[in-house]
């Protein structure tokens, strides 16, 4: 039976990307997404994927995600927290409602969809936790968002919990921390890596098909792709 891939933000820009790349790889996925129209958009075999709506915004559509995916595939053998925003938040710009969204779904979904995941991900002995964060969750760099490196900052926290809640079990977790990715997210936002030096999601997507396909043997820990030269990363 193929593996089980739970991805979410899956469709578009890099999560679409990760679904590619693990469909490739031979995983059944279950994509979750705040629109599932999106997802006729993706070439994928239908009798191998489930697609489920997920907003992170909303509290229970985690569990609800999970138990749809348990109750088509029988398994869970991996989930990619992938969905995130991105709102420019320093100490002169941006509100408390920017930040409260950036942590509902920057931290608290990653967060609530693990919780939900977890007994599957221990079930298999080889299950496996990729958060997608990004060196800003390694170091502020000045003229970024002080509120988006604080979440994935938190992110990074938690991969680190979730290594010691399941490691006897047999479950990794990776903190994938990638420099500028040509996606949406980043488009038109002033000062950020120029487009021909960002990575693309296609080479991020198969730093996640990588991860997902190393043995307990070889946890990775974090994976830090950078674009630029960094001092401190």
């Amino acid at each position: 039976m193929a593996r089980v891939a739970m991805v979410s933000g899956a469709g578009r820009g890099l999560g679409a990307a990760i679904a590619g790349a693990l469909a490739q790889d031979g995983w059944a996925l279950s994509l979750g997404m705040r629109d599932t129209r999106q997802a006729d958009a993706l070439d994928l075999d239908p009798d191998h994927f489930l697609v489920h709506a997920f907003d992170a915004n909303d509290a229970d559509a985690a569990s609800r995600w999970v138990d749809a995916t348990a109750r088509r595939f029988g398994r869970i053998d991996a989930l990619v927290n992938n969905a995130g925003i991105l709102r420019m938040v320093d100490f002169e710009q941006g509100s408390e409602d920017d930040l409260d969204d950036l942590w509902t779904v920057n931290v608290k979904a990653p967060f609530r969809l693990i919780r939900a995941a977890l007994p599957h991900l221990r079930e298999t002995g080889a299950g496996r936790v990729v958060n997608i964060a990004s060196t800003d969750a390694k170091r502020f760099r000045p003229g970024t968002s002080v509120g988006y490196s604080m979440t994935k900052h938190a992110l990074l926290a938690m991969t680190q919990a979730v290594r010691h809640a399941g490691w006897d079990d047999g479950l990794r977790a990776t903190a994938l921390c990638p420099g500028a990715i040509d996606t949406e997210l980043i488009a038109d936002l002033p000062g950020v890596t120029p487009k021909a030096q960002r990575l693309t999601p296609d080479t991020v997507a198969r730093m996640v098909a990588f991860i997902l396909s190393l043995p307990n043997q070889a946890s990775v820990p974090e994976f830090i792709a950078n674009t630029r030269l960094e001092t401190v990363v």
